[in-house]
């Protein structure tokens, strides 16, 4: 059996440029950065090439860009390390209703230091509510914080809009953007679209688990959340990780090689996936349709259908895909996404995601169309008795 992976948004395959660099890493350039001596060279090499590369990418400066063990430390450290640095100068920050637990999270923290919390909504698609975000900017704002893109149904945010929207209305305010799923995904210039912080995670887009990295514009004040040697400037310590720091370079250059190319070709994937579970009855599909959505997500519901059976009834297809985001996957909290959107209960304990990367095909959308029509009936019946 063919195995048909369609759950991109949780992780991806590393390439087989990362997997030789981390490799070559790992059993011969196997050094401490910080050593002084051959090895220690060669080690800081890796680090600074990826910097490099990360930097020509974002059009940044190579000091502005800081290595994390991932997305949920990057978003953290930009949330509360940058609300902490800013303090005296306001109490408000600022995020949406739809956002991954690793930016819920930390904002839920800070309220409890005595921040003022304000969520702003979204509309059925995951549209953001433009109007309640300028009402709620205010002189005191000194903390904005948005993903980029949904993780579950594509949404996709204006940054730039918002951006001037802050600037205008909260100057003070730190502009912090989750990029996790738009990296890869869209041609990213934090300069020219006003991000003051920006966090990403390599395994998103065919690097290894467990690296990444922030962007923190030069003149921005953040507290760091790990202290110890003093790496990176004092700003986050800990010996680096040179093998996923080579691994995530190698994975950015490779993503916007034939971007273009790559990127038409997931919004084709997802139109086909879309147009054929739009034929079906009693299907409901999330989000927006063509570029007004991010490229690679397709989230629907099949009401009658518990999304957990319709995801084994499937991976017993060899389709592997998933019941909401991979991060809350094993909770029986209701998904703040669907919730963010008011999906009935029905749409929301039925719901799937399909999530591709460039290796996906067309045939492999085929067939997971056709393993859906099979199934639906059956196992509708079977819910039914």
């Amino acid at each position: 059996m063919n195995e048909i992976y369609l759950d991109n948004s949780a992780t991806t395959r590393p390439s087989e440029a990362v997997l030789r660099i981390m490799e070559k890493t790992l059993r011969e350039d196997f050094g401490n950065p910080s050593s002084m001596h051959r090895k220690g060279v060669e080690a800081e090499q890796y680090v600074r090439d990826a910097r490099k590369i990360l930097s020509r990418i974002l059009k940044v400066s190579e000091g502005e860009i800081y290595f994390t063990s991932g997305g949920t430390e990057g978003n953290n450290w930009a949330i509360i390390g940058g609300a902490m640095a800013q303090r005296r100068a306001g109490n408000r920050i600022i995020t949406t209703e739809m956002e991954h637990p690793a930016v819920a999270e930390p904002f839920a923290f800070l309220e409890k230091q005595g921040f003022e919390v304000v969520k702003i909504p979204v509309d059925k698609n995951g549209v953001l509510d433009l109007a309640a975000f300028r009402e709620a900017l205010t002189e005191d704002t000194v903390l904005v914080s948005a993903m980029y893109v949904n993780n579950e149904i594509g949404a996709v945010v204006p940054v730039e809009e918002l951006s001037a929207l802050i600037r205008q209305k909260a100057p003070k305010a730190y502009f912090h953007v989750d990029a996790i799923q738009a990296f890869g995904k869209y041609r990213i210039y934090p300069r020219t679209a006003g991000i003051d912080l920006l966090s990403v995670s390599a395994h998103k887009f065919h690097g290894p688990k467990g690296v990444g990295f922030l962007y923190i514009r030069d003149g921005v004040r953040t507290l760091p959340l790990i202290y110890g040697g003093g790496q990176q400037g004092g700003m986050r310590s800990g010996t680096e990780n040179v093998p996923g720091i080579a691994g995530l370079g190698a994975a950015a250059e490779e993503a916007y090689t034939d971007f273009e190319e790559k990127v038409s070709h997931l919004y084709a994937l997802k139109e086909r996936l879309r147009d054929g579970l739009s034929a079906m009855d009693h299907v409901t599909v999330h989000g927006l349709p063509g570029r007004e959505g991010a490229p690679h997500i397709v989230n629907a519901a099949f009401p009658g259908v518990g999304a957990e059976v319709l995801l084994h009834a499937l991976e017993d297809r060899g389709i592997l895909i998933s019941a909401g985001s991979a991060c809350s996957t094993h909770k029986r909290a209701a998904s703040p996404t669907l919730s963010a959107i008011r999906a009935p209960k029905k749409e929301a304990e039925s719901s799937v995601r399909f999530s591709f990367s460039e290796e996906n095909t067309f045939e492999e959308v085929d067939e997971t169309l056709k393993a859906l029509g099979e199934l639906l009936p059956v196992l509708r019946r079977y819910r039914a008795r």
